[in-house]
């Protein structure tokens, strides 16, 4: 089985183009040495030749299969140590590997096709190695839940994430036990590609980035292994230096949408609570895609002195958002820099608005870039990071009642549109399905009680609620939550008094 397994990958290779045909035979003997064989058969070989010739789809059908196989002989033979999900990560990451090219030819293919082709070209291709090479894992992808839910702000996007794998008790006491390790320094360094990884580090042999240039500093471009939007990437910088949101930043992003003017970039915050997951290592997201937020359209146009040569409002999102675009990036980068300084060291009490507290400062901005035609856009995101005692994990922040959906931090991904909810969801909404369905008490179950004031709340809505509609109302109403969750996050609420405060800041910025 396991012979036949190996011509079946390397076949996969061939068809998805990871391995030329050249390399057939140095494949098969790299993966005969990873499962200690020492020959195959000549009958395995006649045997498979008579099989019909794999397709692009059919290569990707069977690839989760083949692994799987390939796995269970591993572990049958005791050279994959646990048969558990983050050793089999580990595992057929080290398979994978040896039909990944070495990071000099990928990077020279990418660079063949971006200067003779075109940056989507290259991108279309980069996007489809990392797909086929299974560091982007298709089969757990298509495993997230997702939908969309229409709101006064636009079409929201809504994940329920279930494709990042839960590690297995074994290995977390395995982690624990483990040499703790400075390399890589964290899971954005350039050190990944190729590296082994360990039980509490992922392997990343099937990995490859590529280098670019913006405001001529050392960055590198991949795309994110866990894809929640079309082609998502992550750019970070070559060093491994924490994140902060200055007027180099907006050169940055600036350079990257000239580069790959197809894509958005954008960076989270560089403050806690309305930061990113990883403020230790300085790094954009993009993708191609088009977020309600992009689509969102300007509210009130705006001006700001000494910059009449650019476009400028705020933008009719429910969070605090300053758009700005023109075809001249430096007269951008200049006013965002303003914009940026004026709002790190402002304070209006009347709109509880504080730069700092007890030394803490607070105020910081979420950019996205993006192309219009021969316009450069910047989308400049108001934040701020406050805590009280009402609102313990920030005032700008999901309020307490909404944590039964979303607690986590707003990062760049919610602030564009996109919803990422836990994966805790997908079995507590079955639960309130069948609670829906039945008639069973709302607050007889820890789960169920969680969500129970929610509930209530808009069941009157809904007279007529069957077994057809119940999952699409849950989605709607997660939706409205969602849109609640981002105006919680806004600095200056869709009101009057907020805009009225809004304003003030734009004053101040012209003063």
């Amino acid at each position: 089985m396991i012979q036949e397994r190996i011509l079946e990958l390397v076949d996969y290779g061939v068809t998805t183009g990871l391995v030329e045909p050249e390399d057939q035979v140095y494949t098969i003997n790299c993966l005969m040495e990873l499962f200690e064989l020492d020959d195959i058969e000549d009958a395995v070989f006649e045997e498979y030749a008579k099989r019909p010739a794999m397709t692009q789809d059919s290569a990707e059908a069977a690839l989760e299969e083949i692994l799987d196989e390939m796995m269970e002989y591993a572990y049958s033979q005791g050279i994959m140590k646990e048969n558990s999900i983050v050793y089999k990560d580990l595992f057929d990451t080290k398979i994978m590997g040896c039909l990944v090219a070495r990071p000099s030819e990928i990077r020279r293919k990418f660079k063949d096709m971006y200067e003779n082709e075109s940056s989507l070209a290259a991108t279309d291709w980069f996007y489809k190695f990392s797909c086929d090479s299974n560091y982007i894992r298709r089969q757990r992808i298509k495993k997230d839940q997702k939908w969309t839910a229409d709101t006064e702000f636009g079409t929201l996007d809504i994940t329920i994430n279930l494709s990042k794998p839960e590690k297995d008790p074994k290995a977390i006491a395995a982690a624990k036990l483990a040499k703790q390790s400075a390399y890589p320094k964290c899971q954005l360094c350039k050190e990944n590609e190729g590296y082994a990884g360990r039980v509490n580090h992922p392997a990343r042999q099937n990995h490859r980035i590529i280098p670019i240039t913006i405001n001529n500093s050392d960055w590198f471009f991949q795309y994110s292994p866990y894809v929640y939007y079309n082609e998502h990437c992550i750019v970070f910088n070559s060093q491994h230096t924490p994140m902060k949101i200055e007027r180099a930043t907006f050169g940055k992003l600036l350079d990257f949408v000239t580069e790959f003017p197809h894509y958005f970039v954008g960076s989270n915050a560089d403050l806690p609570i309305v930061g990113g997951s990883i403020l230790t290592h300085d790094h954009f997201q993009g993708g191609h895609y088009t977020f309600a937020m992009a689509k969102a359209p300007v509210e009130k146009e705006i001006s700001f002195a000494g910059f009449e040569d650019v476009k400028a409002g705020i933008v009719k999102w429910p969070m605090s958002v300053i758009r700005i675009s023109g075809p001249d990036k430096n007269r951008l980068i200049e006013l965002a820099d303003k914009i940026l300084t004026v709002w790190r060291g402002y304070t209006d009490e009347a709109a509880f608005i504080f730069a700092e507290t007890d030394g803490e400062p607070h105020n910081t901005i979420t950019p996205i870039a993006r192309r219009r035609g021969d316009d450069f856009e910047l989308d400049l995101v108001l934040r701020n990071n406050i805590t009280t005692e009402e609102h313990p994990l920030g005032v700008y922040h999901p309020h307490a009642a909404l944590h039964h959906i979303k607690k986590e931090n707003i990062g760049l991904i919610e602030v564009m549109g996109l919803a990422v909810l836990p994966a805790r969801l997908k079995d507590e909404m079955a639960e309130l399905e069948d609670a829906i369905l039945t008639g069973k008490d709302l607050r007889s179950t820890e789960t169920l009680a969680s969500h129970a004031d929610w509930v209530e709340a808009f069941l009157p809505n809904y007279p007529h609620i069957t077994e057809d509609n119940v999952t699409g109302i849950l989605r709607e109403e997660i939706g409205k939550v969602f849109s609640q969750v981002l105006a919680d996050a806004g600095v200056y609420k869709c009101t009057p008094e907020g805009r009225e405060g809004f304003l003030r800041f734009v004053d101040k910025v012209n003063a």
